[in-house]
């Protein structure tokens, strides 16, 4: 019993911490989630949680509350998913309505202005290091030139075609489990000769 509501804590305390120091939005979310999910509290191994990552960004909605919802639903079922959505929304709600006549108030002001630019660096950091490792692990399950040239295709995909990210991510979803099914198929021959 008490395990169980240790569980139910960790994840309020997990999703309420992501919902307090995400500042920028879902993307910049996604390395504190990934660090209490397989760091602080492995819940997922780093392989489970980027897959996790690939489908929630191919579905519709916010991506941060897409990742609470799964982790919640996978440590303790529905419960868990609506106390992991709460306790990551619920900070900024209140924070929200809270702070929104200083917002308005402070608007103009040269000091937040410039605040906010102090952070934006911080959190192109933090999803640089997230895409190094995602990249590393590329690399070494692929091979250095056909993740190489995923990554060029993606590039071109995104940016010069102006492919929905969504449909790219699936593309590249098809291709990741045709090319493990052939993989397991070449295991599998291996084995039995």
């Amino acid at each position: 019993m008490k395990k169980a509501k240790n569980d139910y804590v960790q994840l309020a305390v997990a999703m309420c911490r992501t919902g307090i120091l995400g500042y920028g939005g879902g993307p910049s979310v996604i390395p504190l989630i990934r660090h209490d999910a397989v760091t602080r509290y492995n819940w997922l191994s780093d392989d489970e949680f980027g897959e996790t990552l690939a489908i929630a960004n191919a579905l519709p909605g916010p991506i941060a509350t897409k990742m609470a919802a799964y982790l919640g639903y996978k440590l303790k079922g529905v419960r868990g998913a609506f106390l992991s959505v709460l306790a990551h929304i619920l900070p900024s709600c209140i924070a929200m309505i809270a702070l929104l006549s200083a917002v308005n108030y402070l608007s103009g002001s040269r000091t937040v202005a410039g605040m906010i630019a102090a952070v934006s660096p911080v959190i192109a950091v933090m999803l640089g290091m997230m895409a190094y490792e995602f990249a590393q692990k590329a690399f070494k399950g692929l091979g250095k030139w056909i993740g190489a040239a995923f990554l060029l295709l993606a590039l071109v995909l995104l940016e010069v075609l102006h492919v929905h990210p969504a449909i790219v991510i699936v593309l590249f979803l098809g291709y990741g489990t045709v090319h493990y099914r052939i993989l397991a198929k070449k295991h599998s021959k291996g084995g039995t000769a």
